[in-house]
């Protein structure tokens, strides 16, 4: 009793706020606030994951079937809003919610059987030292609780890369296409895989961790990310 009392106090000093709008969280609510979940850019991808302009980006680059996005990219626009918390603002549990959040939408629309193993991009080690955590292996791990799916850090970044910012597309396939390995790659074999990002711009990321994982020969690969646009 005496610890929920020190809570509610510190609740009235410092109150949670939301991530976008930054009104103060009812007790129910968590990281975002219903109305700013409720205004989200939420596509319709995982209702045509073989079929959209996603999929047509990593054509001849990647061996993807399914190409997903939560979230619809847009300049200065919520989704870019969310990913500059997850990435630069130490919110970790931002990116684990909204894991669970699209967990929930695909789950609703019968994705619980879609994969054996959910990939998340790896950082560098020195990157993830200095950030203290994956944004994508956090959205993986929502999303892997929701779904009920083995999560599996199976790759390995060899070497730093560049910021991907401003590069053209073929700047951003060489800035990535060798830099990726396969840990295990036992457990890839004849496994219906998705790797999980938290964007997608010209796909040139994730199309390089599926030709690595490609080669240790699994059933499927999927592709999906957070937040992506045209």
């Amino acid at each position: 009793m005496r610890f929920n009392y020190w809570q509610d106090f510190l609740s009235l000093v410092f109150p949670e706020t939301c991530c976008l709008c930054k009104r103060s969280l009812f007790p129910f609510e968590d990281q975002l606030c219903k109305i700013c979940i409720s205004r989200l850019p939420v596509t319709d991808y995982h209702l045509i994951p073989e079929h959209n302009d996603l999929k047509t980006k990593v054509l001849g680059l990647a061996p993807a079937d399914k190409v997903l996005a939560y979230l619809r990219f847009s300049k200065s626009g919520m989704s870019q809003q969310l990913l500059h918390q997850i990435k630069y603002k130490n919110k970790p549990a931002l990116a684990r919610l909204l894991g669970q959040m699209y967990g929930r939408l695909l789950k609703e629309h019968g994705y619980e059987e879609a994969w054996d193993l959910i990939v998340p991009v790896p950082l560098h080690g020195k990157k993830y030292r200095l950030r203290g955590y994956n944004q994508s292996e956090e959205l993986a791990k929502g999303l892997a609780s929701e779904l009920e799916v083995t999560l599996a850090n199976l790759m390995v970044r060899l070497v730093p890369t560049q910021s991907q910012t401003n590069k053209s597309r073929m700047e951003r396939w060489n800035n990535v296409s060798d830099v990726f390995d396969v840990i295990d790659p036992e457990q890839v074999k004849n496994k219906k895989i998705v790797i999980i990002d938290d964007v997608m711009t010209t796909g040139a990321t994730l199309a390089a961790c599926a030709q690595t994982l490609q080669a240790c020969q699994p059933k499927r690969i999927d592709l999906l990310v957070l937040a992506a646009g045209k």
